[in-house]
């Protein structure tokens, strides 16, 4: 049969690869100057996408001592004709040295294929081919290894070029994802970046492209690690000698060798970044930036900025809660047939959330928020009690003689993970309502959505251009003035249910001098606050105030 050119059933390299693609046997053979010749596979047709790393001419009967492997031998067999033993063992030790296969030109010595080479080179399993025109082995050999020898320079300018650009990243002060985002343009494929746990850290490349690799990440992983899994490449993250990740190209299609280069250049990048400063990666949950839906502020360990970047998704809506579960999974979060409990807790040390959950054993997500707080996402099993775990959890935090008045905002539990981003935002506007309560250190160590009351819907209608304009208009009076200690004043007061005594007590004043203050706060706003409605009116626009200044 007549071999038909590699392209077909090759997988297109990407156009902004600047290498070419590797040379292999199938590639060879659909080259127009082979094909000129007529040839033909007359044994190991299965194996003829191996890698050809040189073409050598040799007529010699023990060519095989002569190669390191990778090469496609082309000869004439002038010295192998007419004995059949040379011929067998010509096969083996082409095998033997790992050749990538043996072209033989008919005419000079075999008018057809011999036998016996073509039934050793089946059993060896190396592709045997015959030209059944006469042909220059000079051109072929020129072509080729003009073509080898190009992709090399190509491959070893991209690594270059990788290293440079990355490495002026890093000096830019660019974030870790700028660089995997750039190693992922240039690899054409998801960039993945694991625990060696092989729990997913971060991620790079066209989302679609990158759902599809996270959706069944375990097995995925497991198959590359055991180098199965055709087109990935991995790296190894090493830091002062210790292991503590890697670097996976995910379904990469160009030159393999081209793309270890490539990983290795992306590998060594990410662990400069991380030596610098840039983030952590070493397996703990260290205080880390930002809030879900707001800006992050300087970066944490690799495990907590995965979970940020999947609880910020999950805030904002960007992305449907449906296309995030891929991403949950591959972050090690169960999903299947389990209850989400959505906390915000008011403690930045992530370190120790993480011990209580693991203490606990309890499966969940922690991200540090700004304004010192922590997000929790739970994962529990249905016949769990999420409200007793819930508590036990909050427990356990206050017996550390420094969290003993912690408080943990928690959202109801969702059955359906498409509720848990609306259960993230109940959270957090529980936190934000008992954050700047004068009765915080009150409070139970669970706050939910009905135990924060007025205050809590006040929270939740504070971007309201209706209720904002409401609070200016009542508190004008105070807002203008130059003592910003009768708006004190008047917040403890309304807060402690108008109780003078209290409110002298917490700001340390007589009673006639806190009498002499809410008379000048009554003269300022033109109200009186022995009246329930005009106090009623006041109270709630300090809220909203006060909920608009957080």
């Amino acid at each position: 049969m007549t071999a038909t050119p590699a392209t077909s059933g090759t997988p297109a390299v990407p156009a902004q690869q600047p290498w070419e693609p590797a040379l292999s046997v199938r590639q060879v053979l659909g080259l127009e100057r082979v094909l000129a010749g007529q040839p033909e596979v007359v044994a190991g047709a299965h194996r003829l996408d191996r890698p050809v790393r040189w073409v050598h001419v040799a007529e010699a009967a023990d060519v095989g001592v002569m190669l390191s492997g990778g090469e496609m031998v082309l000869t004439t067999g002038v010295l192998l004709a007419g004995d059949e033993d040379k011929q067998g063992e010509y096969i083996r030790s082409l095998h033997r040295a790992e050749a990538a296969a043996v072209v033989l030109g008919l005419g000079r010595a075999f008018p057809a294929p011999p036998d016996v080479m073509r039934r050793a080179a089946d059993r060896c399993g190396l592709p045997m081919v015959v030209l059944h025109r006469p042909f220059p082995f000079a051109e072929l050999t020129e072509e080729v290894q003009s073509r080898l020898l190009r992709r090399k320079f190509a491959a070893v300018s991209l690594s270059e070029a990788v290293r440079t650009e990355l490495t002026g990243l890093i000096t830019a002060g660019a974030p870790v994802q700028r660089l995997l985002d750039e190693v992922a343009r240039h690899g054409g494929c998801p960039v993945v970046v694991t625990n060696l746990a092989h729990r997913v850290l971060a991620t790079a490349g066209e989302r679609p492209a990158v759902d599809d690799v996270l959706r069944d990440w375990e097995r995925i992983a497991r198959q590359a690690g055991a180098g199965t899994a055709d087109g990935w490449i991995r790296a190894e993250l090493t830091c002062r000698g210790e292991r503590w990740g890697r670097l996976v190209l995910c379904g990469y299609r160009g030159d393999r060798a081209a793309g270890r280069l490539l990983a290795e250049r992306a590998a060594e990048a990410l662990v400069l970044h991380r030596l610098l400063g840039g983030g952590g990666g070493d397996g703990r949950r260290g205080a880390g930036p930002g809030s879900a839906g707001g800006t992050w502020d300087s970066p944490g360990s690799w495990e907590e900025q995965s979970a940020r970047s999947l609880l910020t998704d999950l805030v904002s809506g960007a992305v449907p809660a449906r296309q995030l579960l891929p991403r949950a999974r591959a972050a090690g979060l169960p999903v299947n047939r389990r209850v989400f409990v959505p906390l915000v807790v008011g403690a930045r040390d992530t370190a120790r959330l993480d011990r209580v959950l693991r203490l606990l054993g309890l499966p969940g997500i922690v991200a540090g928020l700004a304004d010192d707080r922590s997000a929790v996402l739970l994962s529990l099993a249905p016949d769990q009690d999420a409200r007793a775990l819930t508590a036990h959890f909050a427990a356990r935090l206050r017996s550390a003689a420094d969290a003993a008045h912690t408080v943990v905002a928690a959202a109801d539990a969702r059955a359906d993970w498409a509720d848990v981003p609306a259960g993230l935002r109940e959270a957090q506007q529980v936190a934000d309502a008992v954050a700047d309560s004068p009765a915080a250190l009150e409070l139970p160590p669970v706050v939910r959505l009905r135990d924060v009351h007025l205050r809590g819907l006040v929270r939740l209608l504070r971007d309201d251009p209706h209720v904002q304009s409401f609070a200016e208009r009542e508190l004008d009076g105070l807002l203008q003035g130059p003592d910003g200690d009768l708006l004190s004043v008047l917040r403890t007061y309304l807060a402690t249910g108008r109780n003078k005594s209290r409110t002298a007590q917490l700001h340390h004043v007589s009673r006639p001098a806190l009498y002499r203050r809410l008379e000048a706060i009554q003269g300022r706003l033109g109200v009186d606050l022995d009246d329930f409605e005009q106090a009623a009116s006041v109270h709630i626009a300090l809220l909203a105030h006060d909920a608009q200044q957080g």
